[in-house]
């Protein structure tokens, strides 16, 4: 028996404290891999959060901004700047719908599967390094094995030694009987044989030892090792191929996002400013003709003056005169009465000619829908009525009649309302065409309800002499209706003056609205010439009128809004 392995146990001993240490830093650096791929889950998670909150808050946006149903902002719509809004408000919503694409395939194809993977990866963690340890138990133990087998040798071999010296010593001392001679040369015998026993036992148990550690070392934790590897880069790998995903979830939907982005760029595109400007002439013109040249006034002819393109008569067309007025005029003309501010004429009299036709057609078309309605609701009532009488266990058929005879009135109202606003609407498109006569001025002047001609307000300024009158002529009266209009400018608040004019010529100012003046008179400009050819002005607190513009020339404020001279 040699000692010379005591070296090589004391070596594998080093091997086991060596890879237990080994075990336990693979064991760290899994753990740490484990935390990163959980790591990047959640940032994957948040990312998806903020798609689906950015996706909720474009949606809002752009419900936001939608155009309410029956509402105003709907007829905003028809001009090719708002439709291209429309179309930028819808395209944002399939925008944001891309957003939650993204979310959810992040969810579905990232996190589900990563959170699943990890919990795989985190059972394949465990079951590796349990066979790690129990592979490093199993080598301990026969290490310790091993250490007692040596140690129990070692002893039996120095008892063997310890018997082999006492029998030698009993046996040269001639003092010792031969019995215990004899005893000790048998205790030594059998401490040989304890030796010998535990040298064969040793033996068997350190081979073992040694092919359990060969096996160990070059075979179970290699292949464990190798596992641990394996499993390390699946999850290198795996991490790597989400972030491709992660990418490429991007960029799936980034055709589309363009597409969307193409569609703002060619509804932008379409905007279209000419027609948008012939829309708003289309909704605000009034129909009404420009006036036409005032003609020359020769006042080295005698002074006799008639009645000229741009005066104005109040007398009737049935050769009714009307009362006249003195002095104090307070601005009852009826071309330059302001719009009312309260509900105005049914016929819608007191707007321009075009105004009041969509106005018309708008009513006409609001009474026929309300006539479909009617008409709907009277079919049911007929149909049920008709059930009622095949089924009388059904109901009573008598029981809808008086809804019927109800629904049958309101009918025969609204088409009599029809009828009444089509004769309105016939009278104005019909008038429309008709004035191409531009010498005269428009007025804004319509008949009430159910007149069939209005007489136009523009009146000729030049007489055969070139003088300015204001005598009423039953040709060019003009048929004002009985309104609330002649108490609407006395309950006003004095306009403020921007100016002040010079009388160039004497005028009589006789009819309605109108004030006297005379020649070098110097009076307060209380409202500019809106292109009618009359200035609106004021003497005193009491008396104010209209003048013909030629007649006076003004001097407005210079703070005044689009101050100018007339001459």
């Amino acid at each position: 028996f040699s000692w010379g392995n005591e070296d090589n146990l004391k070596l594998s001993s080093f091997f086991f404290d060596s890879f237990q240490d080994q075990f336990d830093n693979l064991e760290k650096h899994t753990q740490w891999g484990i935390d990163v791929l959980e790591k990047y889950i959640k940032f994957v998670k948040e990312r998806t959060e903020i798609e689906l909150s950015y996706a909720k808050q474009l949606r809002n946006l752009s419900k936001k901004y939608q155009p309410k149903k029956n509402s105003k902002e709907e007829e905003e719509y028809r001009y090719t700047s708002t439709r291209a809004f429309l179309a930028t408000l819808n395209e944002m919503n399939d925008y944001a719908g891309q957003h939650e694409v993204i979310s959810e395939n992040m969810t579905s194809l990232i996190t589900g599967e990563l959170s699943r993977y990890v919990q795989e990866l985190k059972q394949e963690r465990k079951s590796h390094f349990h066979d790690g340890r129990k592979a490093q138990q199993h080598i301990e133990t026969c290490w310790k094995q091993l250490e007692a087998s040596k140690r129990r040798f070692e002893r039996d071999c120095k008892e063997a030694d310890r018997a082999q010296q006492y029998f030698e010593k009993m046996d040269a001392d001639i003092n010792v009987t031969k019995a215990d001679v004899e005893k000790a040369r048998q205790q030594a015998q059998l401490r040989h044989q304890m030796a010998e026993d535990s040298k064969a036992e040793y033996s068997s148990t350190l081979q073992k030892f040694n092919s359990e550690q060969h096996d160990h070392y070059y075979t179970h934790i290699p292949n464990i090792f190798q596992k641990i590897q394996e499993m390390e880069e699946r999850r290198i790998v795996r991490i790597g191929e989400s972030m491709k995903t992660f990418a490429e979830v991007d960029r799936q939907v980034i055709p589309i996002i363009g597409k969307c982005l193409d569609e703002i760029t060619k509804a932008a595109e379409l905007v279209d400013h000419k027609n948008d400007s012939q829309l708003v002439i289309e909704a605000f013109k009034s129909g009404f003709e420009p006036p036409g040249d005032i003609d020359f006034e020769d006042f080295t002819q005698p002074m006799k003056r008639t009645i000229s393109d741009s005066s104005l008569s109040n007398s009737r067309g049935d050769g009714k005169s009307e009362p006249k007025f003195g002095s104090k005029s307070k601005g009852k003309l009826w071309p330059f009465i302001k719009k009312n501010k309260g509900a105005g004429p049914e016929d819608f009299s007191n707007l321009p000619p075009e105004q009041r036709r969509k106005k018309l057609q708008q009513k006409v078309d609001e009474l026929n829908r309300d006539i479909q309605k009617e008409m709907d609701q009277r079919d049911a009532l007929t149909k049920m009525k008709d059930v009622y009488i095949k089924n009388p266990q059904m109901g009573d058929a008598a029981s809808v009649d008086h809804r019927l005879a109800e629904l049958g009135q309101n009918i025969e109202k609204l088409r009599i309302e029809v009828q009444k606003f089509e004769g309105w609407l016939a009278e104005v498109e019909g008038r429309l065409p008709a004035r191409t006569d531009h010498a005269r001025r428009q007025s804004g002047l319509y008949e009430a309800q159910n007149t069939s001609a209005v007489n136009s307000c523009a009146q000729d300024r030049e007489s055969p002499d070139g003088s300015y009158t204001e005598e009423q002529s039953q040709e060019t009266e003009m048929k004002v209706p009985a309104t609330d209009f002649d108490d609407e400018f006395d309950d006003e608040e004095p306009l403020p003056t921007i100016g002040t004019c010079k009388a160039l010529y004497t005028f009589e100012g006789q009819n309605e609205g109108t004030i006297s003046v005379a020649e070098g008179e110097m009076l307060y400009v209380i409202e500019e010439d809106k292109g009618d050819g009359w200035t609106r002005i004021r003497r005193n607190e009491d008396e104010e009128g209209y003048v013909p513009t030629s007649y006076v020339e003004v001097y407005l404020d210079k703070n005044a809004k689009g101050a100018m001279t007339y001459i």
